[in-house]
């Protein structure tokens, strides 16, 4: 282990390996007044991915601390993961299939290669619900090259509350380092996720996209009962057709040996008939069997007058592919089976499956498939999030995504949209742009298209709930006051401003 200060200088991108390195960095940091920029694996694609927000920054990668610290002592009576920041979705996925498939945890619908940690502090949504609900007792290196453990984890690793008590005694420190840059988080405590006997993904497509506020307001209700204890995801037309057409083409190529103009055609014509509804909405149901079918009649009972209910496991996708597979030359039973196949791989994402799908679309969207999912940011591809929080009020939330589909409309932009019901009492909008980053002036089109979306939610008197790189003057300018009382708690923990200067603390 290398122990000696790292030269900034010689050097802009460090890649620690221990909780020592990332404090002698800190420390020579402060030395020569460098800023910090902290990332876990860089892939926060559409937010900035691994940009720093200022200049002059060393970026510090932390990709190399992957360890699941407390692994031999994982079980279905100690579901809790205590990971570093260089763990993955797919790496923490592919442990527990091999050591403890009973578990699972919070999956996020993007890359295997992404830092669980990494989204959790950026707030991010997974398919059970947000998910820096689900991390505690950080452990933290602080912009004074001090480490800090909250809750219980002050204790030390060998109490038998470290990694099992959330809270702790006395003020919870947790929250200043969610989107709070005061310090470097270095491991911290994930909540994993038992496997229920039944596990059944529920498909809810609203046939008349005129009722939207009514859909949203039966769902609201649906979450607040507890019927679904998942995220509700409801997308739009545009987000679905991009999530299955690559799918069906490659089925209509590779089995039906159609060339791509026509496999695309056709693909259109596919999702045309078997998703032709602008809404389409999924959640999980789990419990006992008896549980589930109980739940599956309430919703059917409640969601049926408005949307069509259709119950998706893996064993009914895997019969209905092989039947309409089997009958392929006849054009109906081809179409099926091109959407089915579409449908298979992303069916365990909201099973706690985590897969490389929905960026793996984007890439074939942006003709460069022969890239990974990790390599998106060297693409074609340019994406940026607009994602407003919302209160959970139909009428409210089908106004503003009216209102902001016009906006984008008029700078020439179509909207890919999901409405995730990730609270009983509030929803949010994962809105993105898409551009080809080789095509002239597109770039600053989106750009543009992107800053009137959000002065439009300002005006609103709402917010993102997630801020890209380039929205944090934006988001500092309408409330400064707050974001001055932010940058002087951030001064105790942080006094030279060296951990990531310039988001999320401001002025």
């Amino acid at each position: 282990m290398n122990n000696h200060p790292p030269d900034l200088a010689a050097s802009d991108i460090l890649y620690p390996r221990s909780v020592t390195e990332v404090m002698a960095a800190v420390r020579a940091a402060r030395a020569s007044g460098r800023g910090l920029y902290p990332v876990s694996t860089g892939l926060n694609w559409g937010y900035g991915a691994a940009a720093a927000p200022v200049a002059g920054c060393t970026l510090m990668n932390l990709s190399a601390m992957r360890a699941i610290r407390n692994a031999d002592d994982i079980s279905s009576s100690n579901p809790v993961a205590l990971i570093e920041p260089g763990v993955t979705q797919g790496q923490l996925q592919m442990w527990l299939t091999d050591h403890c498939p009973e578990l699972t945890f919070n999956v996020t619908g993007s890359a295997r290669e992404t830092s669980i940690l990494g989204n959790a502090l950026d707030r991010g949504v997974g398919y059970y619900g947000p998910r820096c609900q689900d991390i505690f007792s950080l452990e933290v290196v602080t912009g004074a090259g001090e480490l800090l453990h909250t809750g219980f984890r002050r204790l030390g690793e060998r109490s038998v509350l470290a990694n099992c008590h959330p809270f702790g005694l006395g003020p919870q420190l947790d929250g200043l380092f969610s989107q709070g840059n005061f310090g470097i988080v270095t491991s911290a405590c994930l909540r994993l996720v038992p496997r229920r006997p039944r596990e059944v993904a529920v498909s809810m497509s609203l046939r008349d996209a005129g009722r939207l506020s009514e859909f949203i307001d039966v769902l609201a209700r649906v979450k607040r009962d507890g019927l679904i204890d998942s995220v509700t995801h409801v997308g739009n037309r545009a987000r679905t057709r991009s999530t299955l057409m690559r799918g069906a083409v490659q089925y209509l190529q590779q089995r039906c040996a159609a060339a791509k103009d026509g496999a695309m055609a056709e693909a259109g014509v596919a999702l045309s008939l078997m998703a032709p509804h602008e809404w389409t909405s999924l959640g999980a149901v789990r419990g006992s069997r008896a549980q589930v079918r109980a739940v599956l009649a309430e919703l059917r009972s409640r969601v049926g007058p408005l949307a069509a209910v259709q119950v998706v496991t893996q064993r009914r996708l895997d019969l209905a592919f092989a039947a309409a597979d089997g009958l392929r030359r006849l054009p109906w039973f081809r179409r099926r089976a091109a959407v089915l196949a579409a449908v298979r791989p992303l069916h365990g994402l909201c099973l706690g499956i985590p897969s490389d799908v929905a960026i793996d679309n984007l890439l074939w969207h942006f003709d460069e498939p022969h890239l990974r999912a990790a390599d998106f940011e060297s693409s074609q591809c340019g994406l940026i999030y607009i994602n407003p929080a919302l209160p959970m009020d139909g009428r409210f939330v089908s106004n503003v995504l009216a209102s902001l589909d016009r906006v984008a409309r008029e700078h020439g932009h179509v909207l890919y949209v999901t409405v995730n019901i990730e609270t009983a009492t509030s929803l949010v909008a994962v809105i993105n742009l898409l551009f080809r980053k080789d095509e002239a002036g597109a770039a600053a089109r989106a750009r543009r298209c992107a800053d009137a979306m959000h002065k439009w939610i300002q005006t609103q008197g709402l917010e993102v709930y997630r801020a890209g790189v380039d929205m944090m003057d934006a988001v500092t300018s309408l409330t400064p006051d707050h974001w001055k009382l932010v940058r002087g708690l951030k001064h105790t923990l942080d006094p030279d401003n060296i951990i990531s200067p310039g988001r999320y603390n401001l002025p």
